[in-house]
């Protein structure tokens, strides 16, 4: 089992989460690591020059962003290797929750490097604990697919779930991917969480038909969305349960099309998917 303190004479890989708006959110940690590593590696080393700026910190800089990790992983081990002390930052919150992070954290557990996290602000928990819906679990989504079709799939497949959604959205995609979440989900409630802790934050909480008008036209800054959970009513049965209560029906003498129509009505299956599974049990 690996300790996650270490000597600082040891390679030391940090993982520091920084603002994701107001500079004041930055630990008194956070910036004594940032001081005291040899190397900062950065998703955007001209957000976090700023950062540095502002604390008159003067370590160096290198960037480590989604299309140059893998081309910078050696670079950044084999600095790691020589002894020295490196901080991971990302444009903004913790690294490596939907920003570059995993990859280099795996490299450096492998090549026996010490990784230590230095906690900080997440737009994701930020704007749950804001959003007026319940705390006690949820489901990160991230970032949903670009394409409408598998954003829809990715909704699907988290359409049962009892706990809220969290999702990570672009201001210029946010109308399309509303749409679809209301199209999979319904019109559930939901919180809108625009450049949160930034000079023009927004919350908007209400339906997701009321967030769709109200983010109707042009929209910028980061979003994050956070979906209410569905109902027990809308919670999705699995396969064991719809058989068994389909198979009851059909013996009890309701014709296929009848029992079809009351499962699909009672368990979240799509009418195609209960026919199917009504001659997979007449078959058996």
């Amino acid at each position: 089992m690996q300790h996650t303190r270490a000597p600082l004479s040891m390679s030391t890989l940090y993982i520091v989460g920084t603002p994701i708006g107001n500079l004041e959110d930055i630990s008194l940690r956070a910036l004594r690591i940032l001081r005291q590593v040899a190397l900062i590696a950065a998703e955007d080393t001209r957000k976090t020059a700023r950062l540095l700026a502002h604390y008159g910190i003067q370590t160096p800089l290198t960037s480590y962003f989604e299309h140059n990790k893998l081309a910078k992983l050696d670079h950044i081990i084999n600095t790691l290797a020589q002894g020295k002390e490196i901080a991971l930052v990302s444009e903004a919150g913790m690294p490596g929750l939907s920003d570059p992070g995993y990859e280099l954290v795996r490299a450096a557990l492998k090549a026996g490097i010490t990784v230590v996290p230095v906690p900080g602000p997440s737009a994701a928990v930020t704007a749950l604990v804001v959003s007026g819906l319940p705390t006690d679990s949820f489901l990160y989504l991230g970032f949903l697919p670009r394409k409408s079709a598998e954003r829809r799939r990715a909704l699907e497949a988290a359409r049962a779930e009892l706990c809220p959604l969290v999702i990570y959205e672009a201001p210029h995609r946010l109308a399309a991917c509303l749409a679809d979440v209301e199209q999979v989900l319904g019109d559930r409630p939901i919180a809108v969480a625009r450049e949160l802790t930034k000079i023009h934050e927004e919350i908007f909480r209400g339906s997701i038909n009321q967030a769709r008008q109200h983010f109707a036209g042009e929209v910028r800054g980061e979003v994050t969305l956070v979906i209410g959970g569905a109902s027990k009513k809308e919670q999705l049965w699995d396969e064991t349960r719809a058989r068994a209560a389909l198979a009851e029906l059909l013996a009890g003498g309701l014709d296929r099309k009848e029992a079809v129509k009351q499962i699909t009505a009672a368990s979240g299956w799509t009418r195609r998917q209960v026919y199917q599974l009504s001659l997979e049990t007449q078959e058996a």
